[in-house]
């Protein structure tokens, strides 16, 4: 293990452990850039959830880094408490069954039941 990629995964663990929800993503909350992050961030701005964002895009060590620490190959990635969740595919099937609700609210992470709930009807 590098200096590099052992100072990645020290952020990265930092990063999770310190934040209730944490997305690892390719731009930001409020300037996704790509498909997947905007798709995740865009469920997570909806339901109200506060959370840390991580531009993968500007730190090489950390969009590798991240990869290995949750050994899931691609960005975006949620974490909740220190819990990797998924990504895009697996949030986007979670905020439809109505799982990342019963995630949060076991974990006492605050969003909008009705943001939600409009979510699944809009989808349904």
């Amino acid at each position: 293990m590098t200096e590099a990629t052992s100072d990645a995964k020290t952020r990265i663990d930092e990063t999770v452990k310190n934040n209730d929800v944490v997305l690892f993503m390719k731009g930001t909350k409020t300037m996704p850039q790509c498909g997947f992050s905007s798709r995740v961030a865009g469920v997570l701005n909806y339901m109200g959830v506060e959370y840390a964002d991580v531009n993968v895009l500007t730190d090489d060590a950390i969009r590798q880094g991240v990869k290995d620490y949750s050994d899931w190959p691609t960005i975006p990635q949620l974490y909740v408490k220190g819990e990797f969740v998924g990504g895009c595919d697996i949030i986007t099937e979670m905020t439809l069954s109505g799982e990342l609700d019963q995630l949060f609210e076991q974990n006492g992470v605050t969003y909008d039941k009705d943001a939600a709930e409009k979510i699944r009807e809009a989808n349904g």
